[in-house]
């Protein structure tokens, strides 16, 4: 008797399933948004419905404090994976939601219980987890690793108010980005990846100096006085879900200019955890060595104060990690092909896709340094961890047939 084996193979522009016995898996980014604005949790009932296009998602967390760059990396994201993200058509104009052929980015402000007026009333800020509905985030979030549909509240930035719920399919990327992916542990469980954005202290400030002295109008004492009411609650509910992070993104200012407090040439870390599976961290030369390189000069056009990169093994939270550094700002990005043939491990399907990247969006803040930079690389390593689960999925039910 004949025995024959079926492979299944899928990719991030799959139909929704391969054949009759195997579906597309799909992935779910997972964010949020740092807004102040609070809203009421919209009382109308919650449907489920299971969608024909998942059968175990992939989730991905997304953490950071506000204007810490996460829409920007959200759209280098979808890039990697194809497709610009758009508000949902025919839905509401006020919805959080950006929808790609391959992605869905929700935003964790949806989540919030209390609106601008009951955060003003009990004192609260919408970092603190009781202006926050935490059952409701576990249970949509689980629903959607499971395959089913949503109906998901739009908390409504302009009104501070909650709108009537959105339905959401899972797609094959679901991306949330904000303030407490990591926060709660039930949540925090559903994760099969997760990211931190950590903005420095003197780099946020010195951002939001030119952000809202100079295109809103603030005083340089009302900036202040917004940073220090909000950093108990930074300190205390978002900075510690860091340490759980498997890939953190460090922005100081440079070590490159001595007494530097313009914030405009930045030092970037790639914080990446060690053991994690289907994740295997970039680095520079040589695995597991410590390594500083300066690669200005004939091949590297770099002016004042120039750019210098390092590597090498350390810890962070007690967990064994690999860090990749870089100080300085690219003067022109094709020349970044000389850096990328420096990285292994980088996941790309081709020479120069890193190089290629980055130029697709050289108009995106952070493009001519490690921001840029290390955002796309972590694109890329997720498109690799997400095809890297699809294909032992897609395996398991060919091996149990053939017992």
């Amino acid at each position: 008797m004949a025995i024959s084996s079926l492979h299944a193979t899928t990719s991030l522009h799959s139909p929704c399933t391969t054949n009759a016995s195997f579906r597309q898996n799909q992935i779910i980014f997972f964010t949020t948004r740092s807004n102040r604005r609070g809203g009421t949790r919209h009382g109308g009932a919650r449907t489920f419905q299971v969608s024909c296009s998942v059968d175990k998602p992939v989730v991905i967390g997304l953490a950071a404090d506000s204007g810490c760059g996460k829409s920007t990396f959200m759209r280098r994201l979808t890039s990697v994976f194809g497709g610009a993200a758009e508000p949902p058509k025919g839905g509401n104009p006020d919805s959080n939601t950006l929808i790609s052929d391959t992605t869905t980015v929700i935003c964790l402000d949806d989540y919030h219980s209390l609106d601008r007026t009951g955060r003003k009333e009990k004192g609260v800020t919408a970092l603190d987890p009781r202006a926050n509905d935490f059952d409701l985030m576990y249970e949509q979030v689980k629903a959607i690793k499971e395959g089913k549909a949503i109906d998901k509240p739009i908390y409504n930035h302009v009104t501070g108010l909650l709108d009537p719920p959105e339905l959401i399919q899972p797609p094959k990327i679901f991306v949330i980005e904000g303030l407490h992916p990591m926060f709660d542990e039930r949540v925090r469980d559903l994760l099969d990846f997760s990211i931190y954005l950590d903005i420095s202290d003197e780099v946020k400030f010195a951002w939001k100096i030119q952000r809202d002295m100079a295109e809103r109008g603030h005083s340089l004492e009302s900036i202040k006085a917004s940073i220090e009411a909000r950093k108990p609650d930074f300190d205390a509910f978002i900075d510690p879900q860091k340490q759980y992070a498997d890939a953190v993104i460090e922005v100081l200012p440079t070590q490159l200019i001595p007494d530097d407090n313009e914030g405009k040439v930045l030092r970037v870390k790639l914080i990446m955890k060690e053991g994690v599976k289907n994740f295997n961290p970039v680095y520079l030369f040589d695995e597991g060595s410590s390594i500083t390189w300066v690669p200005c000069g004939r091949k590297l056009t770099c002016s004042y104060p120039g750019i210098k990169f390092s590597y090498g093994p350390d810890t962070y939270f007690g967990h064994e990690v690999s860090v990749l550094e870089m100080d300085g700002q690219f003067d022109r990005l094709d020349e970044l092909i000389y850096v990328e043939s420096h990285l292994s491990n980088l996941s790309t399907k081709f020479y120069g896709e890193v190089t290629q990247q980055m130029l697709k969006h050289a108009d995106f803040p952070g493009s001519n340094n490690g921001t840029g930079l290390f955002q796309t690389i972590i694109g890329l390593k997720i498109r690799d961890l997400y095809e890297q689960i699809v294909a032992e999925r897609a395996g398991a039910p060919t091996e149990a047939a053939k017992v």
